[in-house]
This record gives structure tokens, sequence and C-alpha cells, in this order.
């Protein structure tokens, strides 16, 4: 299977989605929070620097679970930047 490529406005939401991450672990270890997410660390450390910036939804979702954020919280999040990048890209 062969993946499209990603848009530069994906590639954004990955880095904001990673930098939302390494903000929630705020002083807890990558290792830490990888193993009570069920993941290696590098695969957190690939998320955070947005080298992976398409997480699938069970990763996100054990993420969230391991850094007590609600999945909506991470949605809006994300989302709300994704409306600023938009507002940005068109024309005044």
């Amino acid at each position: 299977m062969v993946r499209t490529p990603l848009t530069p406005s994906e590639r954004r939401r990955g880095e904001r989605f990673g930098a939302l991450l390494r903000e929630a672990r705020g002083e807890r270890s990558m290792v830490e929070v990888a193993a009570a997410a069920g993941l290696s660390a590098e695969t957190l450390r690939k998320i955070e620097t947005g080298r992976a910036p398409t997480p699938a939804f069970f990763t996100v979702a054990a993420l969230a679970g391991a850094l007590e954020i609600s999945l909506d919280t991470l949605a809006s999040a994300c989302a709300a930047e994704e409306a600023d990048d938009v507002q940005e890209a068109v024309p005044a």
C-alpha cells in the first residue's frame, strides 16, 4: 500500500500535536509516559517531534489516557490551531 504524501497543513498539525503532548507530559520522562501508553519511547519521540505526524487512533487514545487528557481536548486544540492556519492562508 502506498501512502499519499502529507500536505503541509497535515505536517503542521502533526507538529502541533507533538508539542501538545510534550507540554502535557510535563516533567514526566518520555520512557514513563510511553510505557504507560503501551508504546515504545521511540514511537513517542517520533510523534512528539512531528516525524510521525499521523499516529493511529488507538495510539492517540492510549497517549490521551496515559496523560489524562480527553480526546475531545486533543481534537479541539488541533482543530482550533488548524482554523488559524486556514485564516492565515486566506488573503485579506
